[in-house]
């Protein structure tokens, strides 16, 4: 018997020992029945510290607070006692029965798992509205605004969205507010005005009512489309501490911290379409109030010489969301792809600022050209009506160059000076002192003879001429040579013309070769960097330290504008322009 007793202790105190070693982690939920507009606190508790706790996804609610960690470890009668608890705030997303899946941890090596858990979610449950209860103070004194600067505006006409958070004096909040969801402008260009971070605190009133406010953020929108627009509402979970009715031992009243979601409510624009009536050809979606210009940094200059000419709007309005008018020029004048500069700012009210295209316009012969006015129209929607602007003429003087052919004179400005009287035809020649023509006879006349015999003694010249002429076609590398070098000298022409002046030079000396390449291939050279000019010229069977040298003289040429140099060494530029013109005519195929 003494035997059987002690085999029962022991087998009691093992079973004390297993029982007491056995891990438990389990999922608890604060209800199993909720309302839409509620909240459930799930807890994930263990009996052992773990590692490398992992929570379930929460399919069907979103997190609006946690996790929150709290450990317990306490002996009692000799016996220890521990948990670790990992908790979750949720709101659910919709109606119907939701699962909260399965949480691991690791303990001692091994991965343990919780239950799934069930919770119901039912229609949004009415609130209590006595004194006593935490929600319904926080949902009467924390309200979220989006107030809209104009709900009826024109088609790419600025808007403004505010969001505005009133709080009243009865409950307080801090800035750890959480985004659940924020606006989308699908059909809007929109940029946000203010940062979230550095918030004032306003007073004002909220339905009459004193209340404190922070504007959260302030979107401008340009709509894009005609019709009704909806905005999507943004929402926060905000952490609010609304005063106990309980009082301390103390007498005071503490505070209770209630997770509340607040949203502003998705808000509808209805944009009108521009007029019919009055509408130009030429407007092209500008809207706003705005000035146009079109200036030149100088009207006077040579041929091949390079002038700045501006195109500008300013004021306020879409000026990111439509193009500058289109520039038309004389043929006489070359014109290079503009430049653009965007000096805008993004206010409360709109954009504002200016927009401009830089060209750079090379003129090619003597003479005047104009630049005839450019109209830019834009729909100003405080008159609601179209508005449209002219540039002023300008005439560019090209003092000194080449003359343009019959064929591109009719660009420029010709001026002929007649002084009439009041005989409107005066300068017409009336008197023409006509003399009769000879009425000698041509027949056996010496003009006769020579016209007969001429050609026969031109038969001996042209068989010599024709002769060196198959000599010299013959002569191949001879031709290419010829031919590159006269190449050579007519692209440097005028870079040699002005050795004098190192600006003058080097530009014309840059024009050259680009020039030079623009005809051999048949490109643009402005659109295409020095890596593309080296690929492409590769690609024709160019030497590479042809290539190199072709290269360095463009780089030398931009360097040297704006360093000093001397003439030997624009001598020496040149030269090697020449030599290497030509030696790439002669190996290019």
């Amino acid at each position: 018997m003494k035997r059987f007793s002690v085999l029962i202790l022991v087998c009691c105190m093992l079973l004390a020992g297993i029982a007491q070693a056995q891990v438990t982690f389990v999922a608890k939920v604060s209800k199993k029945k909720i309302g839409l507009n509620e909240r459930v606190r799930v807890d994930f508790e263990m009996n052992q510290d773990g590692d490398n706790f992992n929570p379930p996804e929460f399919e069907g609610f979103q997190v609006v607070g946690g996790p929150n960690q709290a450990i317990s470890n306490s002996y009692f009668n000799g016996k220890r006692s521990y948990s670790k608890t990992y908790s979750y705030f949720l709101a659910p997303s919709s109606k119907g029965t939701k699962t909260i899946g399965q949480a691991s941890i690791e303990i001692e090596g091994k991965t343990y798992k919780t239950p799934p858990v069930s919770v119901v979610v039912t229609n949004p449950v009415k609130i209590s509205k006595d004194g006593s209860n935490a929600e319904y103070i926080a949902d009467e004194n924390v309200h979220l605004v989006a107030e809209i600067s104009n709900t009826n505006p024109y088609l790419s006409e600025a808007i403004t969205v505010t969001y505005k958070l009133y709080v009243s004096h009865q409950v307080s909040i801090t800035s750890n507010w959480r985004e659940i969801s924020s606006p989308k402008y699908a059909d809007f260009w929109s940029q946000n005005i203010n940062t979230q971070g550095n918030y004032k605190v306003y007073e004002g009133k909220y339905k009459g009512e004193d209340y404190r406010y922070v504007i959260l953020r302030s979107t401008v929108l340009y709509p894009q489309k005609i019709g009704e627009l909806e905005i999507e509402p943004l929402t926060l979970d905000i952490p609010i501490d609304v005063r106990s009715n309980k009082r301390t031992f103390f007498g005071r009243q503490p505070m209770v911290r209630v997770n509340k979601t607040v949203s502003a409510g998705s808000r509808t624009i209805d944009v009108k379409p521009f007029p019919i009536e009055g509408k130009p050809d030429e407007f092209a979606g500008a809207v706003g109030d705005f000035q146009f210009q079109v200036s030149t940094n100088r009207t006077t200059l040579d041929a091949n010489e390079a002038l700045e000419l501006t195109t500008k709007i300013s004021g306020k309005g879409n000026l990111k969301l439509f193009d500058l008018p289109s520039l038309k020029l004389p043929s006489a004048l070359e014109v290079y792809e503009p430049e653009r500069v965007n000096q805008v700012t993004v206010q409360a009210d709109g954009m504002r600022g200016a927009i401009a295209e830089k060209y750079t316009v090379v003129p090619q012969f003597k003479g005047n050209y104009p630049i005839r006015p450019i109209t830019f129209t834009y729909f100003n929607p405080k008159t609601e009506k179209y508005e449209t602007l002219s540039s002023e003429e300008v005439v560019i003087n090209v003092a000194n160059g080449p003359v343009a052919s019959t064929e591109k004179t009719d660009k420029a400005i010709t001026t002929t000076d007649t002084d009439l009287d009041d005989t409107q035809f005066k300068f017409i020649q009336l008197d023409a002192n006509l003399e009769p023509i000879a009425t000698t006879s041509f027949f056996k006349s010496t003009l006769f003879w020579s016209l007969l015999g001429g050609p026969m003694l031109l038969i001996p010249l042209f068989i010599l001429v024709g002769k060196k002429r198959k000599e010299r076609m013959a002569d191949v590398q001879g031709n290419k040579l010829r031919k590159a070098d006269k190449l050579a000298r007519k692209y440097l022409s005028n870079a040699k013309k002005n050795m004098k002046d190192r600006v003058v030079f080097y530009e014309a000396l840059e024009r050259a070769l680009h020039n030079y390449l623009k005809a051999k291939l048949n490109i643009e050279t402005s659109d295409f960097s020095k890596e593309k000019i080296s690929t492409l010229l590769a690609e024709r069977s160019v030497e590479p330290q042809v290539i190199s040298e072709f290269i360095q003289l463009l780089k030398s040429c931009e360097y040297a504008r704006y360093t000093p140099t001397s003439e030997v060494a624009m001598q020496q530029d040149y030269e090697k322009a020449a030599k290497v013109i030509s030696t790439i005519d002669k190996q290019i195929q």
